[in-house]
């Protein structure tokens, strides 16, 4: 592979003038930068390995059940099955070039997908063919959507007993609200699932088990399903038209559209987000991903068809000058702090000095590394529309745009969510203290979403992420990686803090220390703002009552009041503060004055507020068969949970309900209890409400 990138890069320094801008072009439009996203266990990660497979990427294919994933490279993730870290690699189909981001679908590495998603031209979003869109698909889905990010689907797993291709396609339609259109229709179902029929081209595929897939047979459409295919083109056709006005007028003249000009109306409409094609297959069984492939490069953009941020336009071109995102940070046991980085301009050398707007510090660039999960390959140049890995960045974080020092330019960064769980952790020795606090600077590094605290009032130090499972791995990375001894409390609730009035205070601090008199006056008046739009503070004050150069003092004493809250030590959120009055003293008034001040009265402010405590409120699906129902009803009615739908398929139901986090502890082993080992569930964070007044009394009496 690195020959091959080699090659054309040497190709591109060889030509000049319109050539060079013709080849440049050519090269780019050739690249296809996707990302792999789902629900756990849709089949991300098996769909992954057999395009590596068939692109001849790898020479084996790996296995999740097995432990043998390519992309599953950490030890946790073969442990347990499942996807944690987004892992990158490059392969080669149909001369094009398709950096691949294999995303995990467990809610609490949702952050893996955010920061994936913001720099993809791309999407393939795969859903199972049994359970449809679950939860984690809606959350995926709205994260390429916030990104507008074009998707094609993936129907998965049609091989198996009650998969139903139209059943998904409706929920799709209806759950998502994603303007789906299938370009295949399944080729039998469950056993008798033997491949597809292909309704750009009119052919049956079918894929040849002894060479594991990898021969792909073309043949006529078989008559006892010539009658649907037809059905099924001609609704494709009409649906294309309708959002595609160059062939809308070709449907229009006649009605038989050739594939080339279907083909061509499907990757205006699919770049456009106005169409997203469907296809389906079941990769563990080696069928369908050939055309999933093809159709990554046929209707999926290059970077020339996407702008660089919504707020930035920026030509991709090798001429113009670099512009990148590091959007992950990992580190690896032999390199070190390791950026991963998207470029959307320009050409990023080995040895070169790059600017980091945020720092606003120039930094050289050690080595480049072209990625494959865990494998590096050293490469000397990354170009516009590339992804990889850069070593030898110091000061660089995850949303940092690296540019050229002359020509500087900020990316749209990346946001993240706030934790909703935290454990203490201490060292089990003083000689420990040392290598936990390294290990924990390196994690959160790496990590947006798990953040790094001490209690003042404890001394503790206290670690906070996306849920269980997000700090049980983290801890054992901790012990494994980097040979911490240390002691891990139980997780906790990470709870919030609000008010539920409007409130005005005013203070007045005069004080002398240290012989000299401090003088400062503060009137703020607060008030709640709707749930999940954060705090806003607000200077409704002339720089003549309080003097311009004390606002920022003001602000920082805020601040310290929402980081540490008023009932329990909670954050506080979803505060409107607005400073309205005030004054100072020409001699006494000080940085420290203004900043007590601010603190005292907007504590008091707070208490005359009516404060609250918030808890984070998840929904969870749960599949019950349907023997067990009424007691896992019962389960989730005494965890304070309210069901807000039951839907009945075959012999499982779905159960839809909002819990509150602090009851799903021991959840999972409660629901193997009452249902023999037979039930499954997953989660996601939904909202804040407040906790009810005897159940916040005894939070707070902890």
């Amino acid at each position: 592979m690195a020959a091959v990138l080699e090659q054309s890069k040497k190709v591109r320094t060889d030509l000049s003038g319109e050539q060079k801008s013709t080849e440049q072009a050519r090269r780019i439009s050739m690249i296809r930068n996707i990302g792999v996203m789902a629900h756990i266990d849709a089949g991300k990660t098996t769909t992954t390995e057999r395009m590596l497979y068939y692109t001849g990427r790898v020479y084996r294919m790996g296995e999740v059940h097995e432990g043998t994933a390519t992309m599953d490279w950490m030890v946790q993730e073969q442990e347990r099955g499942i996807t944690i870290t987004s892992a990158a690699t490059t392969c080669f189909w149909a001369d094009a070039q398709v950096n691949i981001i294999d995303t995990p679908g467990h809610v609490d590495f949702t952050v893996e997908v955010e920061r994936s998603l913001r720099v993809l031209d791309g999407a393939v979003g795969v859903f199972c063919g049994v359970a449809g869109v679950q939860p984690q698909s809606e959350t995926v889905w709205h994260q390429a959507k916030k990104y507008n990010v074009p998707c094609l689907v993936f129907i998965n797993k049609m091989d198996r007993k009650g998969a139903r291709f139209e059943w998904v396609l409706q929920q799709i339609r209806e759950r998502l609200l994603a303007p789906v259109v299938a370009i295949q229709i399944p080729w039998g179902a469950e056993d008798t699932y033997q491949g597809v029929i292909d309704l750009i081209h009119m052919k049956a595929i079918s894929f040849d088990e002894e060479t594991l897939g990898a021969n792909v047979l073309e043949m006529d459409i078989p008559a006892e399903m010539a009658a649907e295919a037809e059905r099924a083109r001609a609704e494709l056709v009409e649906r294309v038209a309708e959002k595609d006005e160059p062939l809308l007028e070709r449907y229009l003249e006649t009605t038989d559209v050739s594939p080339a000009d279907l083909k061509s109306a499907l990757r205006r409409t699919t770049i456009a987000r106005t169409l997203i094609p469907v296809l389906s297959g079941s990769s563990l069984k080696n069928k369908g991903v050939q055309p999933l492939l093809q159709a990554v490069v046929d209707f999926l953009p290059s970077p020339l068809d996407r702008q660089t941020s919504q707020s930035v336009s920026k030509t991709v071109s090798y001429d113009e000058p670099l512009s990148a995102l590091a959007f992950k940070i990992a580190n690896d046991a032999y390199v070190g702090k390791l950026t991963f980085v998207r470029v959307y301009s320009g050409i990023l050398q080995k040895g070169q000095n790059i600017f980091n707007p945020r720092t606003r510090k120039r930094e050289r660039v050690g080595r480049i590394l072209q990625l494959h999960a865990n494998h590096r390959e050293d490469v000397k140049e990354l170009s516009a529309g590339e992804i990889g890995g850069l070593v030898g960045l110091k000061s660089v974080t995850t949303g940092d745009t690296l540019c050229a020092e002359n020509r500087p330019i900020v990316l749209e960064s990346i946001e993240f969510p706030e934790p909703v769980m935290a454990m203490a952790i201490e060292p089990k020795t003083q000689a420990d203290r040392d290598s936990l606090s390294e290990a924990l600077s390196i994690l959160s590094d790496e990590d947006p979403t798990f953040r790094v605290t001490t209690n003042d009032e404890t001394g503790q130090t206290i670690i906070s992420g996306m849920g269980e499972l997000h700090l049980e791995i983290l801890k054992d990375r901790m012990f494994r990686e980097f040979k911490v001894k240390a002691n891990a409390g139980r997780p906790t609730v990470a709870y919030r803090e609000t008010i539920q009035h409007a409130s005005q205070r005013a203070h007045v601090f005069e004080r002398e220390i240290g012989g000299r008199g401090h003088y400062a006056h503060v009137v703020i008046e607060i008030a709640p703002r709707p749930r999940g739009e954060g705090n806003e503070i607000i200077f409704d004050v002339s720089p003549q009552t309080i003097p311009s150069n004390f606002f920022s003092d003001i602000k920082e004493g805020i601040q310290d009041v929402l980081l540490t809250g008023v009932l329990g030590n909670y954050q506080l959120v979803d505060i409107g503060i607005r400073i309205v009055g005030g004054g100072s003293h020409p001699v006494d008034s000080t940085d420290m004055a203004f900043r007590s001040a601010a603190i005292i009265v907007l504590r008091e402010a707070i208490q005359h507020a009516n404060p609250a405590l918030l808890e984070p409120i998840m929904s969870v699906e749960t599949i019950v068969p349907e023997e067990y129902m009424g007691d896992i009803l019962g389960d989730i009615n005494s965890r304070r949970g309210k069901v807000k739908e039951l839907q009945n398929q075959e012999t499982v139901c779905m159960i839809h309900a909002e819990i509150p986090l602090a009851e799903l502890f021991g959840y999972s082993t409660s629901l193997r209890s009452l249902s023999k080992g037979r039930a499954s569930y997953s989660m996601e964070p939904h909202l804040f409400e407040i906790v009810p007044e005897t159940i916040k009394k005894t939070i707070l009496s902890r």
